[in-house]
């Protein structure tokens, strides 16, 4: 089972490409799919991610390239560890110190977004981007399907 856990501000424009792009997903139907979303990582959030396979973190950047960048992510403890709002490595590092067991294989997928500002409307770049994303995510479900 895979987790494909996108995050973002809807009401800040292209703040909301990840919460966008699990809307699209859930839409295909997929099996072997739960999707989450958020307005940002939480240490709450480290009781979401038992049980599966792999997780996937979605979110908008405004520093990757176009259309998205996809990386894997691995657990460490960084600045973020001890804020409100965590980063990915952050969240599957504190999985690991309260479940005392491996974090689950994990990716980020950053889909480039250009106006971040309260009240904007999703960005005609960044639509395009998302429309990227999303057959992305497809592939990426495609890749696991083969695999189980």
């Amino acid at each position: 089972m895979r987790l494909l856990f996108g995050y973002g501000n809807p009401g800040r424009g292209d703040d909301a490409l990840g919460p966008l792009l699990i809307d699209r997903i859930q839409q295909c139907g997929f099996a072997q799919i739960q999707c989450l979303t958020a307005m940002q990582l939480l240490i709450e959030h480290a009781a979401d991610l038992p049980g599966f396979d792999q997780i996937l973190f979605v979110d908008a950047d405004m520093g990757c390239a176009a259309p998205y960048q996809f990386s894997a992510v691995i657990p460490e403890k960084d600045d973020s560890y001890t804020s409100h709002a965590l980063t990915p490595a952050a969240l599957l590092f504190i999985y690991q110190q309260a479940y005392h067991h491996p974090a689950p294989d994990a990716f980020l997928l950053r889909i480039r977004g250009y106006r971040f500002e309260l009240g904007n409307p999703l960005s005609e770049q960044a639509a395009g981007n998302l429309d990227a994303a999303v057959t992305k995510v497809r592939q990426w479900h495609t890749q696991f399907s083969s695999v189980t």
